[in-house]
């Protein structure tokens, strides 16, 4: 009888796609660090697996059946939004941006000239947050940001940046989110992104070396 067809997802490797042999799959991720791989049994899976990203399919349990690496994913809630910010510098250029968790599409992003990644996370969560309730979505917001979950329970984004012309905006932009906290209420869950079991959260914007 002849050995089962197996198809190789590699996200992180010398080279990244879909291989048709171990042998070639082994080719790409030999001496890279923290490559990322997976098996799958259909050409369907793989290519769906490598569109939606390692995280959804590190946890998945081994499945003999045609269902989608979304549907093996554990722990993980695709239905929802996750936000992330990213500084060249702190301070330095800032921007966060909010995407659907499931496939990385982009909701919103912002930018700004002067500012820190704890303010951009806190900016973040609150624009997910005011997202969500302005389009009436009932999905919860991912973060993998502790100290932006404690500034928005506080509705406080208690940053030491100093307030001056270069950073007038942003602070401007900063009342804004602090108001928006204060006069409205919300039901979305906030979820801590888990990092270390997921890889990076969908929202990264991929310049960590």
């Amino acid at each position: 009888m002849s050995k089962k067809q197996k198809y190789y997802t590699v996200w992180n490797g010398k080279t990244t796609g879909v291989f048709e042999s171990w042998d070639e799959c082994k080719e790409q991720i030999i001496g890279v660090k923290n490559a990322q791989y997976k098996s799958f049994d259909t050409l369907q899976q793989a290519q769906d697996a490598l569109k939606m990203g390692y995280w959804q399919c590190v946890t998945a349990a081994k499945n003999n059946d045609n269902t989608s690496p979304l549907e093996q994913c554990v722990g993980v809630i695709a239905n929802s939004l996750a936000v992330d910010a990213a500084c060249s510098g702190n301070p330095g250029v800032m921007e966060y941006q909010g995407v659907r968790t499931y496939d990385k599409e982009r909701m919103f992003h912002v930018k700004f000239e002067l500012g820190t990644n704890n303010i951009g996370e806190f900016l973040a969560l609150v624009h997910g947050l005011s997202y969500l309730k302005k389009h009436n979505l009932a999905q919860p917001l991912y973060t993998d940001s502790v100290n932006a979950m404690a500034w928005v329970k506080q509705k406080k984004c208690k940053t030491k940046l100093e307030r001056n012309e270069k950073t007038e905006e942003l602070f401007r932009y900063i009342e804004r989110a602090e108001a928006w906290l204060r006069a409205n209420t919300y039901t979305t869950q906030i979820l801590k992104w888990d990092t270390d079991n997921w890889g990076e959260i969908p929202a990264d914007f991929n310049r960590k070396k």
